[in-house]
């Protein structure tokens, strides 16, 4: 047996026993976080290192099949039709893959304002299955470091992994935000979903043009009124309260300032899709407003507004 010596000029005695350990009790127990958050991703299907090739096998079939019904002048599938989840929280993912057939990707670049953890997003198909870069941006630490993990685990995001960047943010800071990560200027998808002040964050993001505009609204006032919660730097949505953001009248009024033009919502009426009015024609017409109020999870929240009504509101 090989034993350890001690070199023959360190001393003996007190002086040459070994140090204690580190506490690296901390240490330990981020890293059983870390596994178990792995083994749930496993079993849910949302694992970084699950296998995405089908998946985007697919969704390229599907963008060949919306183009070839625009070159041939065929009408393309409804929004409810074209929803699918791969990422998203609803169907969002599958609308985004309908309206980039239509109104084409330059810049291959997205930018997601709240985030949540950057794994169920509108953004994050796009990253993972496709390759984009981006940009999100959340308040909550737990929420980015969670998705930090994820992209630096994933087989297809370790090497050039998204900005996650947690951040409060205000109409003060939005545009140094994003120019400072390196988005500024033309990207492809802008996604705004802060729960709140959704309407004042986009009137004062001026520093980049999207192709593509997702902006939550409030349902709770139907497809006219244009209003709009007040903005403050420290809004906080109430959860189940209807008191929050602006009504879909308000944000088409807001797109066409800057622009865009609507051209639907998702099917429980509370995620509203625009396009640069320069694009998509005549593939994806303007949509009415009054069109997209079908589902009973609109009425629902048309009929909660009661509860909030007399709250402060403003009209744009």
């Amino acid at each position: 047996m090989t034993r350890f010596r001690r070199p023959a000029d360190q001393p003996a005695g007190p002086a040459a026993e070994t140090a204690p350990p580190a506490d690296r009790t901390q240490e330990v127990l981020e890293a059983i976080s870390r596994l178990e958050h792995l083994q749930v991703e496993q079993l849910i299907g949302v694992h970084p290192r699950r296998h995405r090739g089908l998946d985007k096998a697919a969704q390229l079939q599907l963008a060949l099949t919306y183009r070839e019904l625009i070159a041939a002048g065929r009408p393309l599938p409804s929004f409810a039709d074209a929803e699918l989840r791969f990422y998203s929280q609803n169907g969002e993912d599958g609308i985004v893959q309908l309206l980039l057939a239509a109104v084409g990707a330059e810049t291959r670049k997205t930018v997601e304002l709240c985030a949540g953890d950057g794994i169920e997003c509108n953004s994050a198909n796009l990253i993972v299955t496709h390759g984009w870069t981006g940009l999100l941006v959340d308040g909550g630490e737990e929420l980015v470091t969670k998705g930090r993990r994820f992209y630096e685990d994933g087989a297809d995001t370790w090497y050039w992994p998204p900005t996650l960047l947690r951040s409060w943010v205000t109409r003060d800071n939005v545009n140094q935000l994003v120019t400072d990560a390196g988005f500024a200027g033309d990207i492809d998808v802008l996604t705004i979903d802060l729960d709140g002040v959704d309407y004042w964050i986009w009137e004062a993001l001026d520093c980049v043009r999207s192709r593509v505009v997702i902006v939550e609204y409030n349902a709770g006032w139907g497809p006219e009124e244009a209003m709009t919660v007040p903005y403050s730097d420290s809004f906080a949505w109430e959860m189940g309260s209807q008191y929050f953001g602006a009504s879909l009248g308000a944000m088409v009024k807001l797109a066409a300032s800057k622009g865009y033009r609507f051209v639907g919502t998702n099917s429980y009426a509370f995620n509203a899709f625009f396009v640069r009015e320069d694009l998509g024609l005549p593939a994806l017409p303007t949509a009415d407003p009054a069109d997209v109020f079908w589902h009973p999870g609109a009425a629902r929240s048309i009929s909660r507004l009661d509860a909030v009504r007399d709250r402060e509101w403003v009209r744009v």
